[in-house]
């Protein structure tokens, strides 16, 4: 589970829209060079000592980086102040986690989901969801005592990566008159099979399925369930399979 609220994907950055290559000429020496060995350089941020801050990424792990006032040396690392402040949380926040959040939480949105729990819940949980996922269907049980108590409202991203008959499982939810009862139904019935599987599937909803599966790879998700949420910073998190009872609660929220 992602812990750190700086940790999203490098491959992100491509959804803020972000031209990196184009300012790499603006750079100083030492920044450049960081480039040259990976690091995505997304921004500056004003910092003590005479320092010149800079907002990174690489391998997925975002990064400050400091620049000596005679611009020549460049320092990787968290800056602390005398009471033991860490001086890099804001600008890394501020430059990297807060835009991620909101443009990912935009592309979630748009996705083709179906809801689970009422409308005017205060916590909203995206996940990414095969109909013939164990695991997700374990998530949907462990969830139940949040959504029914009006707490949460899970938006389920409907996928088909699992089996052959995933699509049409898939494309009957999305289909369905009612697809929060459809989905509902489905999730009780699951060890059993659950829904039957459309024969054929509209283009409307092969297209729906083909954009929620490009999106769950634009956002680094390899598994069923993935959950997105923000946590108490307002930060976007990810956690991929069932989570633990420890994880439910920061996910979720309290009971």
């Amino acid at each position: 589970m992602i812990k750190n609220p700086y940790v999203l994907f490098a491959a992100l950055l491509a959804l803020l829209g972000m031209t990196l290559g184009a300012h790499a000429k603006d750079w100083p020496a030492p920044i450049k060079a960081l480039e040259a060995r990976g690091v995505e350089v997304i921004g500056t941020f004003a910092a003590p000592g005479g320092l010149t801050g800079y907002a990174g990424m690489i391998e997925q792990q975002p990064l400050a980086i400091y620049l000596t006032a005679d611009g020549k040396q460049a320092i990787i690392g968290s800056m602390t102040d005398a009471k033991g402040a860490n001086l890099s949380q804001e600008p890394l926040d501020r430059l990297v986690s807060k835009p991620m959040t909101g443009k990912i939480w935009k592309q979630l949105e748009k996705s083709a989901w179906i809801a689970d729990g009422g409308k005017n819940a205060p916590r909203v949980i995206y996940t990414f969801t095969d109909p013939n996922c164990p695991y997700c269907n374990k998530f949907w049980n462990d969830a139940r005592p949040w959504v029914t108590a009006g707490k949460v409202q899970l938006r389920h991203v409907i996928v088909a990566i699992l089996t052959d008959t995933s699509a049409g499982k898939a494309a009957a939810l999305l289909s369905a008159k009612d697809p929060q009862v459809a989905l509902t139904q489905h999730e009780q019935q699951h060890a059993s099979g659950g829904v039957k599987p459309l024969g054929q599937i509209s283009a409307t909803v092969r297209a729906q399925l083909d954009a929620n599966q490009r999106l769950m790879q634009q956002l680094g998700a390899s598994a069923t369930p993935t959950i997105f949420y923000k946590d108490a910073s307002g930060n976007l998190q990810k956690i991929q399979g069932a989570p633990s009872a420890e994880a439910l609660t920061q996910i979720l929220g309290p009971r």
